[in-house]
C-alpha cells in the first residue's frame, strides 16, 4: 500500500513490518520439525520469557479471539462467570467465542463510560449473587489499552488484582495492543503484568506490524495444564508453527515490537495535536495509545467519507482512527487538512 492510499479505519489494514517478515524469510530454509517442535518456536518463547523477565509458559494462536477465547476458557469451568467491561472485545466482537470454548461460562457486563473496569465495579457484579443459581464469578478480564484507546496505569492495576486476589478471582489481560500500552507507560512489560497481579496475559502481533499471530502467556504455570490441549482442540495447534512463531523473533530480539508501537503512538498523538483547535471536533477520550476518537458534526464526518477516508463509527457514534508501525506522517497531516477542511463545510452547511 502507497502512503497515499494508507488508510486508518483499523491498525489491521497495514501490511507485514521489515523484522517480521525477515524472521519469516529464515525460518524458510530447509526443513524443521512440525508441530512446535522446531528451534524458531522455543527461540520465540524464550524471547518472551526474556523479556518478561518471568518463567512463563507461552503458547501461539493465529488470532486474538482464539487467544482469550481458550486463556478465558482455561480458567474457568462452564459454571462459572467471566467479568468484563461491556465494551470489551470478549462481549461485543467474538461471536460468543468466549462462552463456547467455556462450554458456557457467562460474561458478567459491568456498564463503564470509558471502558475501564474499576476495583468497585469488579466488587459489585463478584459480589452481587452468591447463591447455586447464579454463574459463580472466576475470573476478571481487562483489555490493555480498552477499547476506547485508554491505559490502564500499572497502580490501576495493581488495585484491580488485589480486589481479585481478594475475591479469589483470576486476571487475564486482552493485550491486542499491549504493546501500544507499553509505549505509553515506558514501563517494563513485567512491570504492568505480572508483578501488577495479572496472571495470563494474551499479547498481540497482528496489530503491530505481523501477519497472523497472538501469543498466550501463563505467568502461573499451573494454569497451563492441559492448554496444549485447548489449542489443538480449537484448530490453534499449526503444524508449520515456526511460521507462527518466528516473527516473534524478529520482533522481539531486536525490540521492533516497542518501536513499531511508539511510531504509530506518535501518529495518533500528531492527528490529535493537528486539529485540536478545529471547531466542533472533540476527543472523546484520552489519546493515549494508537486510537484517536473524534466526536464531530455528521455533516464533517460525511465530508471526510466523500474526500475517501474510511473510519468507524461503532463506538458511540464517534469517528475512529487508528495508526499502524507503517502510518506515513504525510498522511497523517493530510488527515488533518481534511478534517479543517470539513469542519468549515459543515459550518457552512449549517449556516
Amino acid at each position: 500500500m502507497t502512503h497515499e492510499s494508507q488508510q486508518f479505519a483499523s491498525d489491521n489494514y497495514a501490511g507485514i513490518c521489515p523484522e517480521a517478515w525477515a524472521a519469516m524469510e529464515s525460518a524458510n530454509v530447509g526443513h524443521a520439525p512440525a508441530y512446535g517442535e522446531d528451534d524458531w518456536t522455543q527461540r520465540a518463547a524464550d524471547a518472551f520469557r526474556k523479556l518478561f523477565d518471568k518463567d512463563c509458559e507461552v503458547f501461539f494462536a493465529f488470532n486474538g479471539t482464539a487467544a482469550n477465547s481458550l486463556a478465558l476458557a482455561s480458567l474457568c469451568q462452564s459454571y462459572h462467570s467471566v467479568i468484563c467491561s461491556s465494551s470489551a472485545h470478549v462481549e461485543t466482537d467474538e461471536c460468543g467465542a468466549p462462552e463456547f470454548f467455556s462450554n458456557g461460562s457467562k460474561l458478567l457486563v459491568a456498564s463503564t463510560a470509558d471502558g475501564k473496569l474499576t476495583p468497585q465495579a469488579i466488587r459489585d457484579l463478584a459480589t452481587g449473587r452468591s447463591d447455586i443459581h447464579f454463574p459463580k464469578p472466576r475470573v476478571v478480564t481487562i483489555t490493555q489499552p480498552t477499547e476506547t484507546g485508554q491505559v490502564y496505569t500499572i497502580a490501576e492495576i495493581q488495585a484491580i488484582s488485589a480486589v481479585c486476589r481478594e475475591l479469589g478471582l483470576k486476571l487475564h489481560m486482552d493485550g491486542a495492543r499491549f504493546a501500544h500500552a507499553c509505549a505509553h507507560l515506558g514501563c517494563e512489560p513485567a512491570d504492568v503484568t505480572w508483578r501488577a497481579g495479572v496472571d495470563v496475559l494474551c499479547f498481540g502481533g497482528t496489530k503491530n506490524g505481523m501477519a497472523v499471530g497472538e501469543a498466550i502467556l501463563f505467568f502461573d504455570p499451573a494454569l497451563a495444564q492441559d492448554f496444549d490441549y485447548r489449542c489443538k482442540q480449537a484448530g490453534q495447534l499449526a503444524s508449520k508453527m515456526r511460521f507462527l512463531a518466528a516473527p516473534w523473533v524478529g520482533m522481539l530480539e531486536n525490540g521492533a515490537w516497542l518501536r513499531n508501537a511508539r511510531h504509530a503512538n506518535r501518529c495518533a498523538t500528531r492527528l490529535a495535536d493537528a486539529i485540536i483547535e478545529v471547531a466542533d471536533v472533540e476527543p472523546m477520550f484520552p489519546v493515549e495509545g494508537n486510537a484517536v476518537f473524534l466526536r464531530a458534526p455528521e455533516a464533517l464526518l460525511e465530508y471526510l467519507r466523500a474526500q475517501g477516508w474510511r473510519f468507524y463509527t461503532f463506538i458511540g457514534g464517534g469517528a475512529r482512527f487508528m495508526f499502524a508501525w507503517d502510518t506515513a506522517p504525510a498522511r497523517v497531516d493530510a488527515l488533518a487538512a481534511d478534517i479543517r477542511a470539513g469542519s468549515t463545510f459543515a459550518q457552512q452547511a449549517a449556516a
